[in-house]
């Protein structure tokens, strides 16, 4: 997919679509939440930078010592603060502090489906175009890696897989994308490939 046949107003386009929301349970029908279980508010930052002819997805590597997801790939992002003011609020500050982004540096496109975790978050990804210039900085008490993955890539369903293991006594089924030595999978995936559908949806 190049810049020709991908450009933003379609996926301003996908991001205006109805939402209907995702889940890490919707490869496990059998394993559900508990009944009245309250899910905390999250946001993220889906970041994209223009390399030459098409678009980069901008991604981090968590750090290795930290207490929750360590070394897992993730978008800046993260739970709402009372200080941040709105969803969108909390995925700029996650941004500023694991890899430097100024808020005027950013462009927000728009946002895509709520995701729940399993981990009682309920988490609302936006959409961002980063200026060209832009050079990331991470915060290594949180980030151990920042790096690209080509958003055609991100972008094609082919991509995808299907994979499973053990958590809690119990199978549980989940996405992964690899990418290279890298290995996204759960919310982050799941993430994904919800944007993947929306720019195939007519």
């Amino acid at each position: 997919m190049d810049r020709h046949c991908f450009n933003l107003s379609r996926l301003q386009r996908a991001l205006r679509a109805p939402a209907g929301g995702s889940s890490d349970f919707d490869l496990n029908p059998g394993v559900r939440p508990p009944a009245g279980r309250v899910s905390r508010p999250a946001s993220v930052l889906v970041p994209l930078v223009e390399r030459g002819a098409g678009l980069n997805l901008l991604l981090t590597r968590r750090a290795a010592l930290l207490r929750h997801h360590p070394g897992q790939i993730a978008f800046p992002g993260g739970k709402q603060d009372p200080g941040d003011g709105s969803a969108l609020g909390a995925a700029l500050r996650e941004a500023r502090e694991e890899i430097g982004l100024g808020p005027e540096q950013v462009e927000i496109l728009g946002h895509f489906d709520r995701h729940e975790t399993v981990t009682h978050f309920t988490i609302t990804p936006f959409v961002g175009l980063l200026d060209a210039g832009f050079v990331p900085v991470a915060d290594r008490r949180e980030v151990d890696e920042i790096f690209e993955v080509p958003l055609a890539f991100v972008l094609d369903p082919g991509n995808f897989q299907i994979h499973g293991r053990r958590w809690q006594g119990a199978w549980r089924r989940y996405y992964a994308l690899p990418y290279g030595p890298h290995y996204i999978w759960g919310a982050t995936a799941r993430m994904l490939r919800t944007l993947s559908d929306r720019m195939r949806d007519p």
